[in-house]
């Protein structure tokens, strides 16, 4: 029985090290594509909101560049709070061009100073880069 229980182990191994690793995985295979790595580049990396009244939403859109050869493709884009939520296009975006991340944060429940991060996952040079945001609840 103890035999089973190993091979069983090794096998989930194996299965959980192989997943992702496919031609279907755009991340992968846009970064691979020709040798072109994409590069993301964001015109700013925190934003604060200032001081805001409890209960607001308010929204800040990260604008960004693809300043690699390779097409760029954002994967994820995970907040730290799901007082939190992250827009973007899914679409490739090709060298030279931009496009934008949309964060809506809403301040119901919360008081005091707030900072929340987005973590945005991508097939870029750097794969995962950090945006934060900050308000003042009033």
């Amino acid at each position: 029985m103890g035999t089973k229980v190993i091979m069983s182990f090794f096998f989930i191994i194996i299965m959980l090290s192989s997943c992702g690793q496919g031609e279907n995985n755009p991340v992968k295979a846009g970064s691979q594509a020709n040798g072109e790595i994409a590069e993301i580049s964001f015109n700013e990396y925190e934003y604060d909101f200032g001081k805001i009244k409890e209960g607001e939403k308010v929204a800040h859109i990260f604008a960004f560049v693809n300043k690699g050869p390779g097409s760029l493709v954002i994967e994820s884009a995970s907040t730290s709070c799901g007082c939190t939520v992250s827009k973007y296009d899914r679409s490739p975006i090709a060298a030279g061009k931009g496009g934008n991340l949309e964060v809506v944060f809403d301040s119901n429940g919360r008081n005091g100073i707030q900072t929340k991060t987005i973590s945005v996952r991508s097939n870029s040079k750097t794969q995962v880069v950090i945006l934060k945001i900050t308000a003042e609840i009033i």
